[in-house]
């Protein structure tokens, strides 16, 4: 019934209205829905502009995490870069002092090769040809150009090291000796440097190096002949390692 007196009510202002004020009626509701419109574009954009202030604030904070880990690699490069510069500046120094230490050591050389070939001029005479031969290669190395300095030294070096090889060792090797004026083929045995022996080929003679007199004498002891081939057979490695009884000569010159 209320609804009703309602209608009523706006069907009598609509006759009771002039038609011109229900055209600006119209108007202004138009109006107000067209701002109502604008308004909810607005928000819209108001909203998708927050969306794209939130993505970029994301976006600017990996950003600042990216360049926190480049500083802090750059931070190590850099310090590696100047570690190298400093190696740089010492591998200088060290390459132009390179010229003045191989005009001091070139001379050391030649003066530890004339001490190893006077050592063994005045060494037990085994292996004679074999160790002369060495120091001949040695300063045949020394006079040629294209052999660096370290080369040189390292065989020097390895020279020394052959002969204090020498010294700890037990070998056998052919030879030629004079026994009663006479040169003979022999087997040499030689036990560090404490004793040279040889024999003939059977036994037949057997003898040692005299370090007083400076050359081979016999020996007439049948001990030493037997304690010979014993120690022959050891150093060609017939026979396991053994006691051996060998003539070294004493204070006095006697055996």
């Amino acid at each position: 019934m209320t609804r009703c007196r309602y209608l009523a009510g706006t069907v009598l202002l609509g006759l009771l209205l002039p038609m011109s004020a229900l055209a600006q009626i119209n108007q202004v509701l138009a109006q107000g829905e067209a701002r109502a419109n604008e308004g909810a574009q607005a928000q819209q954009r108001i909203e998708g502009l927050a969306d794209q202030a939130g993505n970029l604030l994301n976006e600017y904070r990996t950003e600042l995490k990216v360049v926190e880990g480049l500083e802090i690699y750059n931070g190590l490069l850099q310090r590696q870069i100047d570690n190298q510069l400093r190696e740089k500046t010492v591998l200088s120094d060290s390459i132009g002092k390179v010229s003045l230490i191989e005009r001091q050591i070139v001379p050391l050389m030649i003066n530890m090769i004339d001490s190893l070939e006077e050592f063994i001029r005045l060494d037990v005479p085994f292996l004679t040809e074999e160790r002369s031969g060495r120091i001949e290669k040695l300063r045949t190395l020394m006079e040629r150009s294209d052999v660096t300095a370290a080369e040189q030294l390292r065989r020097v070096m390895e020279a020394y090291q052959i002969e204090n090889e020498y010294g700890r060792t037990i070998e056998a090797y052919k030879g030629t000796v004079e026994v009663g004026g006479k040169p003979r083929e022999v087997d040499f045995l030689r036990v560090g440097r404490i004793s040279l022996m040889y024999q003939s080929v059977g036994g037949q003679f057997t003898g040692a190096y005299n370090k007083e007199t400076g050359s081979f004498e016999e020996i007439s002891a049948a001990v030493y002949k037997a304690q010979m081939a014993n120690g022959l057979r050891i150093a060609r490695k017939q026979k396991a390692p053994d006691l051996l009884i060998v003539p070294v000569p004493a204070a006095g010159g006697s055996r």
